[in-house]
């Protein structure tokens, strides 16, 4: 890779190591250099940084792109009818063509809302990672497995998957990487778990999966299998250390022990788990157990958005009124689960303003009248700002978005595919 140099002068910095201020001199893919003594004579492309703030790039750890094209479809229903009379429904419609109009909408709206890097599961994922590539982002990409009992679908299932990995791992000089992806240990047979497990096992690739979104759920696995969900996948060897577990919303004391003792990563959806009433993650307990606790935003037919700072926002208002105790997940502790524990998460050297981490970067207008008066970065950055006041996107190296103005896809053309994408599908 053979970026050109990039110095971005004066801002302030944040990232999970506190506040401070310095000049930022990215070299290639990677940060060279943070301090007080860089001159724009060190770089090819100088960004004045006076009055803003630099952070690492959102890292989005849930989500299912192209179901932007589902925006607005099913609100205001239970779980259950949003996918099987509405959702699912719908999906059986999709191809490739549709799911690449979704997922370069889906990456504009993340570009814009300074998301650099997330981990998608749905269809036809090569189609996805074209879009990926075209946008200049980072990824981990699976295809969402379900097979309901049938061993001629977990076939077909486990066929996909494979083919996805031979044709996009590594792909956008590695930016884009393959990951398994069971949907959820009720729509997936034991045997498909089991290969899941193996198949991860022997290619070094993590696993994305659903666990624990809903009651039903629960009541579902133990039902079937004698257990809980979390204690059903150790037994079939899916939880380790490679594994990203979104919601976990339902879980006992016990599980919480196990997702700790196999390093699972916890992918936190709240406003998903609120707009569908599916419940409150026990973020607080799990964050002390030392479980890696990130942030999703889910999809945009179960959000509907894709803006991280919302999602910031959000997980910390639900744990402080749910324990009732305004002290619950501070400011900084959930500007980290956005951050570094999203890249710690995906496997992604960066989440930190440091030399040699990759130049993953957003930085923010800070001169707005919602965040004036510019007193605290911390608090202002999760409880005031929004997606809306990006400024400059940095990923991988190059620049995405500078003062306000996409500098990658065409943002006019890409709405009127989606729009029309979406008019096909579901009109």
């Amino acid at each position: 890779m053979d970026n050109e140099s990039i110095l971005i002068t004066g801002p302030e910095i944040l990232d999970a190591g506190g506040i401070r201020r310095g000049s930022v001199l990215i070299e290639d893919n990677r940060i060279a250099d943070v301090s007080n003594t860089l001159s724009p004579g060190d770089a090819d492309t100088v960004i004045d940084g006076t009055g803003k703030l630099l952070i690492p790039g959102l890292v989005n750890t849930h989500t299912h792109l192209s179901m932007t094209l589902f925006r607005g479809i099913a609100d205001d229903l239970p779980l259950d009818r949003w996918l099987n009379d509405h959702i699912w429904p719908a999906e059986a419609r999709l191809n490739g063509d549709y799911c690449y109009a979704g997922a370069l909408l889906g990456c504009i709206e993340m570009i814009r809302s300074g998301t650099t890097s997330f981990n998608d599961m749905y269809f036809y994922m090569d189609h996805v990672a074209r879009a990926v590539e075209e946008a200049g982002l980072r990824c981990v990409i699976s295809h969402g497995m379900i097979d309901l009992g049938d061993t001629e679908k977990m076939t077909a299932e486990l066929r996909e998957s494979r083919r996805i990995i031979k044709e996009c791992h590594g792909m956008a000089d590695d930016r884009i990487r393959v990951a398994l992806g069971p949907h959820s240990p009720y729509t997936c047979s034991e045997e498909l778990l089991k290969e899941t497990a193996a198949l991860a096992d022997k290619n070094d690739l993590m696993i994305h999966i659903h666990v624990s979104e809903t009651e039903n759920e629960v009541s579902e696995v133990s039902r079937s299998h004698g257990m809980t969900p979390v204690e059903y996948l150790d037994e079939v060897g899916v939880l380790g250390p490679r594994t990203v577990a979104a919601h976990c919303v339902w879980l006992k004391d016990w599980e919480i022990d196990i997702l700790a003792e196999r390093d699972v990563k916890v992918s936190h959806n709240p406003s998903s788990n609120m707009k569908l009433a599916s419940g409150v993650s026990p973020v607080a307990r799990l964050l002390q157990r030392g479980v890696n606790v990130s942030l999703g935003t889910d999809g945009a037919a179960s959000n509907n958005n894709l803006d991280m700072f919302q999602e910031m926002k959000t997980a910390s208002l639900l744990q402080k009124v749910n324990l009732e105790d305004p002290t619950a997940l501070p400011a900084m502790d959930v500007f980290s689960m956005a951050t570094l524990n999203g890249a710690r998460a995906l496997g992604i050297d960066a989440g930190l303003i440091a030399p040699g981490k990759l130049a993953d970067i957003v930085i923010l207008n800070t001169r707005r009248p919602h965040l004036t008066p510019w007193r605290n970065p911390p608090s202002h950055t999760v409880y005031s700002a929004s997606g809306a006041d990006v400024d400059t996107v940095i990923c991988d190296g190059r620049i995405l978005l500078r003062d306000g103005e996409l500098e990658v896809l065409e943002e006019k053309y890409v709405m009127e595919l989606a729009e029309a994408a979406a008019a096909e599908l579901t009109g």
